[in-house]
């Protein structure tokens, strides 16, 4: 058998229990199944599927169809996200057969954590069709339904009762290990066993290297790089304006030197030169002006 496809059979009396797992593709073997599965009542088991294709929609009809003609009734339980979305999409998915449970997913966008819970068809009562309340185990915050009410919860219009329930949840209970049936309603969408192959773990993601600041100073140190990643290059730090005065702007590095910095806005010798020699200027040009103004009086006195 195919590692990506995984069946098993049981029978209790007229009742037969199908688990399926992994991938429903153009390697399934569902075929072989037809002589194992007597007529009565199959109960097939959906929760582990995880993926099926266009291939594996086309087996799965026609095995479906192999198994009332030998005169089996299909019941589908806790049928997986992948296979409700296939029993919306394709019309004859589910053949003459009942969906008497499935699994809805769940988003946490606090803790980012993905659930699914297993409700009962019969449980979800007249239209229009509302996702039930599930909580995170983390946060314990109300967890957001992980897809479209409408579109999700569409194949329950069309849903058929379900005949003789009692008989049949008797026979899960003994054959598909009762002990764990209608108590792990809940279980996390990740931790979903990986069921085409043995498993492997995710692909580690290389970090990136660090971006530290660099200083503008010039480095005293021999220029070796202590980091272990790639050495990015860096730009050249723009060079502060000559005459911090003339602009009326600060430097922008915020790594300067102290010293440096209050040398720069500490006015040069010359600047401090200039208002003396001005000064002087004006003094002489006063000292002019009060000459002439005595010169023209003694002449206007004298006459």
């Amino acid at each position: 058998m195919s590692q990506k496809f995984q069946a098993s059979v049981q029978h209790r009396g007229d009742v037969s229990y199908v688990k399926l797992g992994g991938v429903i593709d153009e390697d399934n073997e569902l075929n072989d199944l037809v002589d194992k599965i007597p007529a009565g009542t199959a109960v097939i088991d959906l929760g582990e599927i995880e993926r099926i294709n266009s291939c594996g929609v086309r087996d799965w009809v026609n095995w479906l169809s192999k198994l009332e003609t030998n005169g089996t009734r299909s019941v589908l339980v806790e049928c997986s996200p992948a296979i409700v979305a296939q029993i919306n999409l394709v019309n004859n998915f589910t053949g003459s057969g009942v969906v008497k449970s499935f699994y809805v997913p769940y988003f946490c966008p606090e803790c980012d954590e993905e659930k699914v819970l297993l409700v009962e068809a019969s449980d979800m009562g007249p239209p229009p069709h509302e996702p039930p309340t599930c909580r995170c185990d983390e946060c314990d915050l109300v967890m957001d339904f992980d897809d479209m009410p409408d579109s999700y919860f569409a194949f329950l219009a069309n849903q058929k009762k379900l005949a003789e329930p009692e008989q049949i949840n008797g026979a899960m209970q003994e054959m598909a290990r009762g002990s764990d049936q209608g108590k792990n309603k809940v279980k996390s969408r990740a931790s979903q066993p990986n069921l085409g192959g043995p498993a492997s773990s995710a692909p580690s993601v290389p970090s990136l290297p660090s971006i530290q600041k660099t200083s503008t100073m010039p480095s005293t140190s021999s220029g070796k790089t202590t980091s272990s990643g790639p050495r990015l290059p860096t730009k050249a730090p723009s060079k502060p304006p000559s005459n911090p005065l003339l602009t009326g702007k600060q430097p922008s590095s915020p790594n300067m030197n102290p010293a440096l910095s209050m040398r720069m806005s500490q006015p040069s010798s010359n600047q401090l030169a200039a208002p003396g020699k001005s000064n002087t200027l004006v003094f002489a040009l006063i000292g002019v002006l009060i000459a002439a103004i005595a010169v023209l009086a003694y002449v206007v006195l004298t006459k």
